[in-house]
């Protein structure tokens, strides 16, 4: 994971990691108006926190986690960027940092087919039923976290 480089998202960061969310395969947003800004700068300021992922100067990644809603709101790579660690390293700083703030567990929804679906999987979390419009959810316990990462 060499060159990359992950630190907290700040208000300044938005239009980059809105760059990155509009350019991803998966997950599309089938309408971008549905994610404005202000949402972004709500879930990185005040509902939770979001780290980015830097090479070369230039936002590649971003994860952002609400604790007010105990969700997993969003986390992509830039399309090219991805298979590089990255995802698991934002995933992983996300996480640990939610499971500091509080002990209710974390759940997210992703689209069936995708290879968020087995990232996740990987990462821990464990299906738990449909969300919206046919997205599996998943949860994830502090105590499986803890353990996971203790070993």
């Amino acid at each position: 994971m060499e060159g990359i480089f992950i630190r907290e998202a700040v208000v300044g960061d938005i239009e980059q990691i809105q760059r990155v969310r509009h350019a991803v395969t998966e997950n599309r947003l089938s309408d971008p108006s549905l994610v404005p800004d202000a949402d972004v700068e709500d879930y990185i300021t005040r509902r939770g926190r979001g780290w980015v992922s830097i090479e070369n100067g230039t936002i590649t990644g971003f994860a952002i986690v609400s604790v007010a809603d105990q969700n997993v709101w969003a986390l992509f790579i830039r399309p090219g960027h991805d298979r590089k660690g990255t995802g698991r390293l934002l995933h992983d700083r996300m996480m640990d940092w939610y499971f500091k703030q509080t002990a209710l567990p974390a759940w997210l929804s992703t689209s069936p087919g995708t290879r968020a679906k087995g990232f996740y999987r990987k990462a821990g979390w464990e299906e738990n039923g449909l969300y919206g419009k046919g997205e599996i959810r998943f949860v994830l316990d502090k105590q499986k976290w803890l353990s996971r990462t203790a070993g």
